[in-house]
């Protein structure tokens, strides 16, 4: 990250990170407030899109200027957008909760844990090429049509890359080990009937 920032700084470019899923990276690298700063801050990032709703909370996302100037003209931006203050009491009061003991990185830590099990669960199928270990709350496995058809029928999940047959799994905040244990009888009954 801190490479791509110097090189976006050099070519006088300015750097927006979409942090839709920052608890989950933050969780790899520490689950800590420095580790978190280590790849956004330290690394040169100008604007980061803060996505909480992927880290658990009901509504809201907050852009954060993490070079103040930058942010100067926001509050007249904010007004056209009917994004008041008087209505950012609501939103901002998810993050102080989201923020107080560690209960980010936590929900992060969760997210990428279900994901390990959903591999351990799954990775006998060798027709799913799941070869490594997820490090955060995404796997990329492979199925065939007519099984990638079935499994969506039943339970709904994203085509990744068509070409190469590949899918997207991910898993949440709120992924339980139930979870996990049903969706991976799913794919067993479709693999083993494919």
């Amino acid at each position: 990250m801190r490479a791509l920032c110097e090189t976006a700084h050099e070519l006088e470019m300015l750097v927006h990170m979409d942090g839709a899923r920052l608890s989950n990276a933050a969780a790899v690298y520490g689950a800590t407030p420095e580790a978190l700063r280590s790849f956004t801050i330290d690394a040169g990032v100008d604007v980061l899109s803060f996505g909480a709703m992927k880290a658990g909370v009901m509504f809201g996302e907050a852009v954060v200027f993490l070079k103040p100037d930058l942010g100067d003209r926001v509050e007249y931006i904010r007004k056209q957008i009917t994004q008041l203050n008087s209505k950012m009491r609501f939103i901002s009061a998810q993050y102080i909760e989201l923020f107080r003991d560690g209960l980010f990185f936590q929900l992060g830590a969760q997210a990428n844990a279900m994901a390990l099990a959903l591999y351990e669960r799954t990775k006998h199928h060798k027709s799913l090429g799941l070869v490594k270990p997820p490090l955060v709350n995404s796997l990329y496995p492979t199925m065939s049509q007519p099984a990638r058809s079935a499994l969506q029928d039943w339970s709904f999940f994203w085509d990744w890359d068509v070409a190469a047959q590949q899918v997207r799994w991910m898993t949440a905040w709120d992924t339980t080990l139930e979870d996990i244990e049903a969706f991976g009888r799913g794919v067993d009954e479709v693999l083993n009937s494919n």
